[in-house]
C-alpha cells in the first residue's frame, strides 16, 4: 500500500474497511469484470484498486499522441516555475469548480492544481470540462507520484474510441449532456420530476448540476465506487447513479416544505451528507435498479440535443433559456391552458424543444372542425402539441413527436407511427401525465388497441408480439438518424375518418371526423385515472407547433 500513499491522508480515509489482503486481479473477459466492479471487487484493497484503476486506464484507446508521465516531468517546471501550489489560478474550463480534497493531504491538494495547469497546456481544445478536478483528484489518491496521475487523465482525455464516452470536453457536450439528463428524469423520475417542477423556478437549471452531484458533492467512498464501474461501463453509469440520487432526494424529501431558491443547494447538501441515508452499495443497486435505454439510444438522443444546440447557436456558455422564457405571458394565449398549464406542459417535453417558444398553428375557433384543415395546418411541423377542452370542462391532450405527413406511408390503411417520445396526459380535472404503454408496459400494447372498432386495424401494429419492445427507439424518428424501419415506434394513427393517439398506460385518444366528439379507452390495470370521459365532446380543439 505503501507506494500508493503518497497524497492520502490516512486519517481521512475509511480504513477499517480497507482489507490488507494483497490478492490480485486477474483481466478477464468484460462481462465478468463488470460484476466484479459492480460487486465492488477491489474497493477493500487501496493498491489493488490503484493497480486496477492503471490497468484500466492504459487500455483505453487514445489519439497517437498522447501526453504521458515523460513530458509532465518535461513541462512542470517550466509552467509552474517558483510559485506556490495553493496560490496557482485554474483554467477557465473548469468553470471555478471547487477541487474536491476528498482524502488528499495538503502536498497532494496542491498537486491537484499543478497537473490540471499541465493538462491545459497540452489539451488547448479543452474548452469547458467542470468535471476534471474532482477526477484529477481521485486518481491522485491511487497515483504513486504526479506524473502518473497526469498521464492516466490525459489518457481518459485523449479516449479516441467514438463508442466510448469519458468525460465532457465541450460545453456543447456538457449542455447536451444536462439536457439528455433531464430527458431521462423525465421518462424514469417522474415523481422527482413532478416535485422539482413544483418547487422550482427553472427546472433545467436544476438538471444542469447533475456532474456537479457525482463529481464534486460525492463523498470519497461514494465517488470511488462509481468511478471503478464508470472505468468499466463507461458514461451510461453516471446517468444511472444521478437518476438514483434523485430518487433518494425525493423518498427522504418528499412532503417537507422546499423553497425554490434553494432546490440546488438542498440537493447538493443531501448528495454531501449520503451517508447519513444511503451506503455506497445501496446507491448502485438502485442505480442499477433502473431500467434504463441502452447506450445507442442514448448516444442518440445525445446527438439530438447537441443538434438543437446548435441550431439555436448554443455552443459556449452563457445564461441558460429557462421554461419562462419559452412560454412567456405577453406572448402566449390559448383559450384551452393558462400560461401556467403551458409551462408545466413544457416541463414535459424533450429538453431539446423546450428550448422552442409554442406556435399555435391550428385552432377549432378559427379553423372550424375540420379534419382535412387539421392535416394541412399541421403538417411540415414536428414535434405538435395537441390540446383538447371537452364541454364538460375536462381539459386533456399529447406530445405528438412525428409529423402528421407520416401517415400517408400506409396509404389507405390506417397505420401507427411516432415515437417513444410521445405521450397523453390531462390537466383537469387533475394533473397527470402518462407514460407510452409499449416502453412501460409492453404486455398491455394491445389492450387499449382492442377496445373500440376504429382501434382495430392498429392493433396488430401496437402487439408487443409482433414488434419486441426492446428493439423500439424510444426516443427518435427512424429516419433522423437513417435507422431501419423496425426500431420505429407507434403512438398515432391519422386517416380521412378518424384520429388515434394512444397507448399511455393503456390510455388512448380517438378523434372522429368532424372533430366534435371523441373516445377514450383506458385498461385498468394500474388504477389510473382515464384522461377524460369515455365519449366526450369537444369544446375547442388547438395544435400547437414549436418555433425557433
Amino acid at each position: 500500500m505503501e507506494e500508493y500513499s503518497r497524497f492520502v491522508d490516512w486519517d481521512k480515509m475509511d480504513v477499517s474497511a480497507q482489507s490488507q489482503d494483497t490478492k490480485e486481479l486477474t483481466f478477464t473477459d468484460f462481462h465478468e469484470l463488470k460484476q466484479l466492479a459492480r460487486q465492488g471487487y477491489w474497493a477493500k484493497n487501496h493498491s489493488l484498486r490503484a493497480k486496477v484503476y492503471h490497468k484500466l486506464i492504459s487500455n483505453i484507446p487514445c489519439r497517437t499522441v498522447t501526453p504521458d508521465a515523460n513530458v509532465y516531468r518535461d513541462i512542470v517546471v517550466k509552467i509552474i516555475g517558483k510559485r506556490s501550489s495553493s496560490s496557482l489560478p485554474l483554467p477557465e474550463f473548469v468553470d471555478n469548480s471547487l477541487i474536491p480534497t476528498y482524502c488528499l493531504n495538503a502536498e497532494g491538494v496542491g498537486a491537484v492544481r499543478k497537473i490540471i495547469l499541465c493538462i491545459a497546456n497540452q489539451f488547448p481544445d479543452i474548452s469547458f470540462c467542470p468535471a476534471l478536478p474532482s477526477v484529477t483528484a481521485l486518481l491522485l489518491h491511487y497515483s504513486k507520484d504526479e506524473a502518473e496521475c497526469f498521464e492516466q487523465v490525459c489518457r481518459i482525455l485523449a479516449c479516441n474510441d467514438p463508442s466510448k464516452r469519458l468525460i465532457d470536453q465541450t460545453f456543447l457536450a456538457f449542455e447536451s449532456s444536462c439536457m439528455t439528463f433531464g430527458d431521462l428524469v423525465n421518462k424514469y423520475c417522474q415523481a422527482a420530476h413532478k416535485l422539482m417542477v413544483a418547487v422550482s423556478e427553472d427546472v433545467l437549471e436544476v438538471y444542469s448540476d447533475w456532474q456537479r452531484w457525482l463529481f464534486g458533492e460525492l463523498p470519497m467512498a461514494y465517488i470511488a465506487r462509481v468511478f471503478d464501474v464508470f472505468l468499466v461501463e463507461g458514461y451510461k453509469v453516471l446517468y444511472r447513479v444521478a437518476l438514483a440520487l434523485l430518487k433518494f432526494f425525493h423518498k427522504v424529501r418528499a412532503g417537507q416544505p422546499m423553497e425554490s431558491d434553494s432546490v440546488q443547494q438542498d440537493i447538493r447538501a443531501f448528495v454531501r451528507d449520503i451517508a447519513k441515508s444511503v451506503t455506497p452499495e445501496r446507491l448502485l443497486e438502485k442505480a442499477f435498479a433502473i431500467r434504463l435505454f441502452s447506450r445507442k439510444e442514448i448516444q442518440l438522443l445525445q446527438m439530438a440535443n447537441e443538434k438543437a444546440l446548435q441550431h439555436k447557436g448554443i455552443t459556449v456558455k452563457q445564461k441558460r433559456q429557462n421554461v419562462h422564457l419559452a412560454v412567456h405571458a405577453e406572448n402566449f394565449k390559448s383559450e384551452i391552458v393558462s400560461v401556467k398549464e403551458m409551462r408545466d406542459i413544457w416541463s414535459w417535453i424533450p429538453e431539446r424543444f423546450a428550448l422552442c417558444q409554442p406556435l399555435l398553428l391550428f385552432t377549432t375557433l378559427e379553423h372550424g372542425c375540420s379534419l382535412s384543415r387539421f392535416y394541412s395546418h399541421s403538417e411540415g411541423h414536428e414535434p405538435t402539441l395537441l390540446l383538447i377542452k371537452t364541454t364538460a370542462k375536462e381539459v386533456c391532450g399529447a406530445y405528438l413527436s412525428t409529423d402528421w405527413s407520416e401517415r400517408r406511408r400506409g396509404g389507405n390503411k390506417l397505420s401507427f407511427f411516432g415515437t417513444g417520445e410521445c405521450f397523453v396526459f390531462r390537466l383537469q380535472p387533475e394533473v397527470e401525465r402518462y407514460e407510452w404503454v409499449i416502453i412501460k408496459h409492453p404486455e398491455l400494447a394491445s389492450a387499449g388497441s382492442e377496445t373500440e372498432n376504429h382501434a382495430q386495424p392498429a392493433s396488430s401494429s401496437l402487439s408487443s408480439s409482433s414488434i419486441p419492445s426492446d428493439r423500439l427507439s424510444p426516443f427518435l424518428a427512424a429516419r433522423h438518424f437513417n435507422l431501419p424501419s423496425k426500431t420505429a415506434s407507434m403512438f398515432m394513427a391519422g386517416s380521412s375518418e378518424c384520429i388515434i393517439v394512444g397507448g399511455g398506460d393503456g390510455q388512448a385518444l380517438y378523434l372522429d371526423a368532424d372533430l366534435n366528439h371523441g373516445r377514450t379507452s383506458h385498461c385498468n390495470t394500474f388504477n389510473n385515472q382515464p384522461l377524460c370521459s369515455e365519449n366526450f365532446q369537444i369544446s375547442i380543439l388547438e395544435v400547437w407547433g414549436f418555433r425557433d
